[in-house]
């Protein structure tokens, strides 16, 4: 009864440290005005009637969900919530006038939530995934993010698991509502899935460490928080879902008013450029796991210190045929301790990669290639040397979501992604995906003509793939290219990628599939 007062006592204190690191590291994020990391791509034209009507409303009842990184609760936020949603929902709302009120969360459970909307009890839910049966009863506007759900197993289990066949056989574990649910009822035998109708996963989680349930299936974005938020380390992703990818939008209660209002958010969820929000979530909860990597290390170190002060003070207390055995013990100790600073060093630099990673082509992410326009420009601001931008877009890509699919879609950037590793060729080169469809390469100590060789060995190698794009009005996938060359002159690296985006525009404008460049001179 000692021992498990004193395990309680060690997991309370645990958790609180960790919280007060997810509100220490989750700080940034909040000091992000709630919608500003939220642009257009193009301008959204609402009539006068519409407006109107929407500015009459009374303000909107509006539920959130706890799912990091579209929505987490967050006591700093002005709402009481941050993440992308939240960003993408108060943009939209302060661009119509739309008033609302985000309830504080008073516990009740996802299904439980998702029926007050459908229920007109409560008018919007941020961050759901689209399923028939909801779809029946509410409205969903178009999705604004995109995630797997993941395979959670206990890591002494070591499960093999391939696919949704190998789970027919286990004790499957689902929070209850979520839109996975009907997934699963359709695969599973009902005796094998276990639904927790709980207000957060911590039963869920529970259930899978004590052997209730064999397996947890949970979104894996998700999961990667929690994990570390509340020391799940003996549980590990198995096995992620690529093939049924979840897409999440905003729910609203039926009726004509909101009707209206599904039609004026899809209008500029469609015209809404959220990376900068994603990247700023998302960082978010990079910066937490880097935390929390170095508090542990910190206690890590304490209590070697403690341990070896402990056997200082033995030493002195106990007879001569001991000591040996102590310095043992202190020794494998003390190895324990180098294996698992080892393995934490190496997960530091794995996450440190995937921050500068775009997550689908594997290129250079737009906030990394950033960092090193800037660089490049203070060397060459030094050297004189030329520094050349070039900007690229897939011409009418919307037609190849639209004709084959989002998953061609992708599949059509990963192929532009090894066009540009097996185009651009020098060690100082810099290939990067800036989002979207949208590509830029950087090249030091480039000049004009060099940079457009390059743009025009791209535009060719593309062509060689023949990639079929049958509803354009060219047939096959082209590029359209603005180069920019800073050749002298006081122009900064803003100016720089500016140009080579005017130049971008003017290819797409004189007909796509061309290249257009200039220089900059003082």
């Amino acid at each position: 009864m000692r021992a498990g007062q004193r395990h309680g006592a060690c997991g309370a204190r645990q958790l609180a440290a960790a919280l007060v690191l997810l509100a220490t590291t989750l700080a940034a994020a909040s000091a992000w005005a709630c919608g500003e990391g939220v642009h257009l791509k193009r301008p959204v034209e609402l009539s006068e009637a519409e407006r109107s009507a929407i500015v009459a409303r009374a303000p909107l009842t509006v539920l959130a969900l706890q799912a990091p990184p579209m929505t987490r609760r967050d006591a700093d936020a002005a709402q009481g919530y941050s993440g992308v949603g939240m960003d993408a929902w108060c943009f939209i709302a302060r661009q119509v006038g739309l008033h609302y009120r985000v309830e504080a969360d008073r516990g009740d459970t996802v299904a439980q939530k998702i029926a007050r909307v459908q229920a007109g009890q409560a008018d919007a839910l941020l961050s759901l995934s689209p399923e028939p049966q909801r779809a029946a009863r509410g409205l969903f506007t178009l999705p604004y993010f995109e995630s797997n759900y993941a395979v959670i197993g206990r890591k002494s289990a070591r499960l093999l698991i391939h696919g949704m066949s190998d789970l027919a056989q286990l004790r499957v574990g689902l929070v209850k509502g979520v839109a996975f649910e009907p997934v699963l009822q359709a695969f599973m035998p009902p005796e094998q899935l276990v639904l927790f109708d709980q207000n957060d996963s911590r039963g869920l989680f529970a259930a899978l460490r004590e052997g209730a349930v064999d397996v947890a299936v949970y979104p894996k974005a998700i999961f990667a928080e929690k994990r570390y938020e509340l020391e799940y380390f003996d549980l590990e992703v198995v096995h992620t879902l690529r093939n049924l990818p979840r897409r999440y939008g905003f729910y609203f209660s039926p009726s004509t008013d909101n009707e209206l209002l599904v039609r004026v958010f899809d209008r500029y969820l469609q015209a809404m450029d959220l990376s900068d929000s994603i990247n700023l979530h998302e960082d978010a909860e990079q910066q937490f796991i880097e935390r929390y990597v170095a508090q542990r290390s910190q206690r890590t170190y304490w209590r070697a210190g403690a341990v070896l002060a402990g056997l200082l003070a033995i030493v002195f207390f106990v007879v001569l045929r001991r000591y040996r055995y102590l310095m043992r013990q202190l020794a494998e100790r003390n190895q324990r301790i180098l294996q698992q600073q080892r393995v934490l060093a190496a997960s530091h630099r794995r996450l440190q990669q995937l921050s500068q990673t775009d997550g689908l082509t594997g290129l250079t992410n737009r906030r990394e290639f950033d960092h090193a326009l800037a660089r490049e420009h203070e060397r060459r601001s030094r050297s004189g040397a030329p520094l050349s931008v070039i900007m690229m877009d897939i011409d009418h890509f919307k037609c190849v979501n639209d004709h084959y699919g989002h998953a061609v879609g992708d599949d059509y950037l990963r192929a532009v992604a090894r066009v540009l590793r097996q185009s651009v060729l020098r060690p100082a080169d810099i290939a990067a995906r800036y989002g979207g469809e949208e590509f830029v390469c950087l090249l030091p100590d480039t000049g004009a003509q060099e940079a457009r060789q390059v743009a025009e060995r791209i535009r060719e190698n593309l062509r060689t793939l023949q990639l079929p794009n049958a509803s354009a009005p060219r047939p096959v996938l082209t590029l359209s290219f603005g180069i920019a060359t800073l050749i002298d002159g006081p122009a900064g690296a803003a100016q720089l990628l500016e140009r080579a985006d005017a130049e971008l525009y003017a290819a797409k404008r004189a007909g796509r599939d061309r290249v257009h460049g200039s220089e900059l001179r003082a």
